[in-house]
């Protein structure tokens, strides 16, 4: 489905060598084409919108609803559902002058890669209800000060567990430090005589980028200063202590070494075939539980839970999502904002969340009674939904920022560099990063 896609890669040119053809990314894209010339829209009365494929169908109803009711019409381009990938095409269509799209749909890490080439349209003047999203996302929709997108369905990292497991070993409750997550994992795989005690993303992609920021940022770390996002703060005590807790995790039986190279799909088979008592994923792994490929463990057996914290911080959960994006140099910007109220609206994202299980970014459907029956981790997992999901860093150079984060994250995880020698090292490469766009934009 779409909403595990969020994590894609895949480029056809690397981050690392587009960063040395380009002076540093996007920025340095930003001389091969400008966003003011040519000209979007698809030639027609049409408004064009892209997205990767939608399994469940509810895009394409959504949008034959709305095109009954309106006066234009809303064509969907089916984009790679690899998001590197649709990423590149985007970014190919933008340095030649704009391209055709309208409306694309954009995960939450392209905002401000986007907004800082001056690719998509600042919507801030247009969104009188921002207060009523969540702040998670509209967070990742914000580049200096500005709004840039609408958030459409969100995405945050989860402590799923083996409820009967930890009932059985007299636990009333699930972990709430890492410490005691440890503590749970190994206890209970030993007297279950279960696989693996805790397994997680730790392949060097960009969900490893994702669990490693939840170590540091739990610790009282950060890789860039919220404040001043063009200061890096990544070589600090409380982000070496995040990532010598991530390796904790391997260097005490709790997680397996295998995790150095699980993604999704090889970190959900091993919980759900009942191979072990805790993992941390994405909501859309609840509604694969007793499915006919998954039959061993049944969502009655689950439990869903905020990430640990160290003690003294605040749980972490990094967002993922979807949002909607306006092409700066389309022709139908008001037709655009036009579809784009009525794909977020609550009537929308309710029928969303009920036919699809995707999560709304809408604060008030968390309290509505239809999407929290329908869509159980929207209850069991509304406090770190709501309250501690928190964006990746967010940078017009994100691309190439995220490589370095996901080796450094993987290196620390495997033993092969310290705690404070990863966090020293990625200070220095995200600050040259950092440096080199700033000369070229």
């Amino acid at each position: 489905m779409q909403r595990k896609q969020i994590l894609g890669r895949g480029a056809n040119l690397s981050r690392r060598d587009f960063l040395k053809l380009g002076g540093a990314g996007l920025a340095g894209a930003a001389l091969l084409g400008t966003a003011g010339c040519g000209g979007g829209g698809s030639g027609s009365n049409d408004v064009l919108l892209s997205f990767g494929p939608d399994d469940t169908g509810t895009l394409p109803k959504a949008v034959e609803k709305f095109n009954k009711q309106s006066d234009f019409k809303i064509t969907y381009r089916e984009m790679p559902s690899d998001t590197g990938q649709y990423f590149d095409k985007l970014r190919t269509q933008f340095q030649a002058g704009g391209g055709d799209i309208d409306v694309i749909v954009g995960d939450v890490i392209w905002p401000a890669q986007f907004a800082a080439n001056g690719w998509i349209s600042d919507v801030t003047d247009r969104f009188t209800d921002a207060d009523e999203f969540l702040p998670g996302p509209m967070q990742s929709a914000t580049y200096d000060g500005k709004i840039y997108g609408v958030p459409w369905y969100t995405d945050a990292g989860l402590l799923y567990y083996r409820q009967d497991l930890l009932e059985k070993a007299g636990y009333s409750e699930p972990p709430k430090t890492w410490d005691e997550l440890q503590e749970m994992a190994n206890k209970i795989q030993q007297d279950e005589g279960i696989k693996n005690g805790y397994v997680f993303q730790g392949a060097e992609y960009e969900g490893g980028v994702c669990n490693g920021l939840e170590y540091i940022r739990s610790h009282g770390g950060d890789v860039l200063d919220p404040n001043d996002p063009s200061k890096v703060i990544i070589d600090s005590p409380e982000s070496a202590a995040g990532l010598a807790t991530y390796r904790s995790m391997v260097e005490s039986g709790a997680a397996p070494q295998a995790v150095l190279q699980y993604k999704e799909d090889e970190s959900h088979s091993s919980f759900l075939n009942g191979e072990a008592v805790f993992i941390r994923n994405w909501p859309y792994m609840y509604s694969l539980a007793g499915s006919t490929d998954y039959p061993d463990v049944k969502p009655e057996q689950l439990g869903v839970a905020p990430l640990p914290v160290d003690p003294g911080n605040q749980s972490s959960s990094t967002l993922g999502g979807w949002n909607f994006l306006i092409n700066a140099t389309s022709d139908k910007q008001d037709q655009a904002w036009e579809f784009i109220r009525f794909m977020t609206s609550p009537e929308q994202q309710k029928f969303k969340a009920v036919e699809g299980s995707f999560l709304p970014t809408r604060q008030s459907l968390y309290n509505d009674p239809e999407v929290t029956d329908n869509v159980p981790v929207a209850r069991l997992g509304k406090e770190a939904i709501i309250e501690n999901s928190t964006a990746r860093p967010v940078s017009p150079f994100y691309s190439d920022v995220s490589l370095e984060l996901a080796a450094g994250f993987n290196s620390a995880l495997a033993g092969d560099t310290s705690p404070e020698e990863t966090v020293n090292t990625l200070q220095e490469e995200i600050q040259s990063i950092t440096e080199q766009g700033e000369q070229v934009s």
